[in-house]
């Protein structure tokens, strides 16, 4: 059965030739495709999933890119059902890659790779145990001390300026020197690590920039397949799965490319929360909710990665009176299924049961260790600018477009100048 076809025959009331069953993904069909790439998305998502949802209900048909069809579920309960679902709706996309050409913009953030989060069944039970292993072994205790080593001098770069961007000033170096601790990269290593997956996100010689990130990280597996220490790639090299080198390489990239990107905009967009709304404090210091229900707010209403938790059902599969065709992309909207109005509703202070992380065999196992790292950067920056406001105005404020995440290119903060801190 085809993206086209239907079992069941159409009513009375309908044209002959009508299938009366809606069809997702619609590869052979006329149904517009919600466009998520678009800069008018980016700036005001929330009214393009109400009209999803008002348009087609809890199963949108989307276009990835050009010529790349997908499913985007933002019914909150249908997400749930399909990510509990391993078995129809498997996390391994290499069916359908075959039929993706390899310049495509979209394919190297969902092509296959021997990792935890692309794979189903006992591959995925394999690298998932290796992966929680490796990250279980993290003491979260000394991690504040180490998330406070790298953002004191950040914060002393800037401090007496007045003003910067806290996201190329403050989050992204400082996410990045964390995981590059997490892991047990030393300092040269983890420069060619930047440089690769900056070449990688910039899509600007991303070959290369994939040669770069690949050879520092062998090199790294070799230092800790014979020179352990107490770090996440010692734990995967020696953990009784037996991960080989390329295995290995899998596991340290998905590290780095879900540990960048979402963290780095998490703070960035918790930031924004607390320095626009009162409830936090216009001093950042005189508001009655705290960091961390800041970040449950963030994690709700604009989850850093806003669309994702790809999966391809294994045969065509009736949702929602939704067709959906076997192969193809249905893409989870974190924060489209966050904001249903089926399940949104009074105050959420203290309430957990978003998405953000996913849900299911495949959510996420870093969650802990990336709450604090989080809580703790922000925490460390209105401590020592507690003044810091907003250099634009909310509205002039710029988001990345993109179909996976919600970030913004900047942004700018300006505060009284500052002394230096002491360094810890």
């Amino acid at each position: 059965m085809t993206a086209a076809q239907s079992p069941t025959s159409a009513p009375h009331t309908t044209a002959p030739g009508t299938c009366p069953v809606q069809h997702g993904s619609p590869i052979n069909t006329d149904t517009p495709q919600v466009c998520l790439r678009s800069r008018k998305f980016a700036a005001d998502p929330h009214s393009g999933y109400r009209d999803m949802r008002s348009q087609y209900g809890s199963l949108a048909p989307m276009e990835l890119a050009p010529n790349v069809p997908a499913t985007l579920v933002i019914g909150y309960r249908t997400a749930l059902r399909i990510l509990n679902d391993p078995e129809h709706f498997p996390a391994d996309p290499r069916t359908w890659q075959e039929g993706i050409p390899d310049d495509s913009p979209v394919r190297p953030m969902m092509e296959w790779h021997p990792n935890a989060l692309r794979n189903s069944g006992g591959a995925h039970a394999r690298y998932r145990q290796t992966y929680t292993a490796s990250i279980d072994g993290i003491d979260l205790h000394a991690f504040h001390s180490t998330v406070q080593k790298i953002a004191i001098p950040l914060i002393n770069s800037f401090c007496a300026d007045g003003s910067a961007d806290l996201l190329s000033q403050y989050a992204f170096p400082l996410v990045f020197e964390v995981l590059n601790q997490m892991v047990g990269c030393s300092a040269e290593l983890g420069q060619r690590v930047a440089t690769g997956m900056a070449a990688l996100f910039d899509t600007v010689e991303a070959a290369r920039g994939m040669q770069m990130l690949s050879e520092a990280l062998m090199e790294l597996i070799q230092l800790r397949r014979s020179e352990p220490a107490d770090d996440v790639t010692s734990r995967l090299a020696h953990h009784p799965a037996g991960l080989d080198d390329t295995e290995m390489l899998a596991q340290l990239i998905s590290f780095y490319g879900v540990g960048i990107e979402p963290q780095q905009n998490l703070i960035a967009n918790t930031l924004l929360l607390m320095l626009t709304d009162d409830r936090f404090g216009g001093d950042m210091l005189g508001g009655s909710l705290s960091t961390r229900d800041a970040l449950d707010e963030v994690l709700f209403n604009d989850p850093p990665l806003a669309n994702f938790c790809t999966t391809y059902p294994r045969q065509p599969i009736l949702i929602d009176n939704t067709w959906l065709p076997a192969h193809q992309p249905v893409l989870i909207s974190l924060a489209g299924c966050n904001n249903d109005p089926a399940i949104r509703g009074g105050d959420r202070t203290g309430n957990r049961s978003h998405l953000a992380w996913s849900a299911g065999p495949h959510a996420c196992p870093a969650k802990f260790v990336a709450y604090q790292v989080v809580q703790d950067a922000i925490d460390q920056l209105l401590d020592a600018l507690p003044e810091m406001r907003l250099a634009v105005p909310p509205e002039e404020l710029v988001w990345r477009p993109g179909p996976f995440h919600r970030a913004m290119a900047a942004l700018p903060v300006v505060f009284p100048e500052s002394p230096p801190l002491n360094i810890v």
